[in-house]
């Protein structure tokens, strides 16, 4: 997969909570029950455990698949008298996993192309790890508690869950003089949401990336708070059923906003806008979020009068 800063007709796949979700469920039908035959590294950089040794999935069946923030956690049966295990993946930006039904036995030779790790079950089917690109941040852990990951112990609250309310929104922002956009995308403070969804939210809320945390009212830490919640289940729910290679395209084809810099604006036909950062970029429409008035450069922080 394949990322980039996003521009007009440009669109980042970056894996999000509803992508990482749809992956869950996907290898929920396909591998719970399977037993594990070999894991395999092909690029030493992305496994960041040791112990337990990858060999130690050797013979297990995985039992459950789960999600913490933008981590996929595929969990394995325990031994006797031992753990169960959880091979924990971070996709970052620019990973994904491919399913095959079927792989060669001999483990994969490291070399300079995309694949990072193998996994196969008895019988020979499996999945890939690829990552594009030569900025290695894919990251595989191998652990007999989750928590023990360090993105996942700061992680904040998933806002999928029930304990998400608006009050706890209300908690994240108060007093804090930082612009919504970059709460919304930072992972201690809110689990999940990255630079797509966030553009999605804020569209959707008719508000400013650039409107300070600490200045939303009551009323709006409300209604943002049912937006988050109701953009992301949508997403999910375009995602129900489909398999990992098809949902790369569902995410493109569900954005209203993001990526789609000098397009029409889909709720009211005003041109979509961009404001560019050092490595990625925001999309939003000024009809419906800023009073018509277009959004300086990032740099400045501030709208153009």
């Amino acid at each position: 997969m394949r990322i980039f800063r996003a521009g007009p007709g440009r669109i980042e796949t970056v894996p999000e909570l509803p992508e990482v979700e749809a992956l869950a469920a996907d290898l929920r039908e396909r591998a719970v029950g399977r037993v594990i035959d070999r894991a395999d590294i092909a690029e030493f950089s992305v496994l960041k455990t040791y112990d337990p040794p990858l060999a130690a999935l050797h013979g297990r069946s995985f039992t459950g698949t789960g999600r913490h923030g933008k981590f996929l956690d595929l969990a394995t049966d325990p031994p006797p008298g031992g753990p169960p295990l959880h091979l924990v993946v971070h996709l970052a930006r620019a990973g994904w996993l491919r399913w095959r039904d079927s792989l060669p036995e001999q483990p994969p030779r490291p070399g300079k192309g995309p694949l990072a790790l193998r996994l196969r079950f008895t019988g020979g089917a499996g999945f890939d790890l690829t990552e594009a690109g030569t900025r290695k941040r894919l990251a595989v852990y191998l652990v007999t508690d989750p928590a023990a990951v360090p993105g996942i112990a700061s992680l904040g609250p998933d806002p999928l869950d029930p304990s998400f309310t608006p009050e706890v929104l209300g908690a994240i922002l108060a007093g804090r003089r930082t612009q919504v956009k970059g709460v919304l995308r930072d992972q201690k403070m809110i689990a999940g949401i990255g630079n797509a969804y966030s553009d999605e939210v804020l569209h959707a809320a008719k508000m400013s990336p650039f409107r300070l945390a600490s200045s939303l009212t009551p009323d709006e830490v409300t209604e943002l708070h049912a937006v988050i919640v109701s953009t992301l289940r949508e997403a999910i729910a375009r995602s129900d059923g489909l398999a990992a290679g098809d949902l790369k395209k569902e995410k493109k084809a569900g954005l209203r906003v993001h990526g789609r810099a000098g397009e029409p604006c889909p709720v009211c036909g005003d041109t979509v806008r961009e404001v560019s950062f050092a490595d990625s970029s925001l999309q939003y429409c000024p009809t419906c979020q800023t009073g018509g008035k277009p959004l300086a450069d990032r740099r400045m922080s501030r709208l153009l009068k």
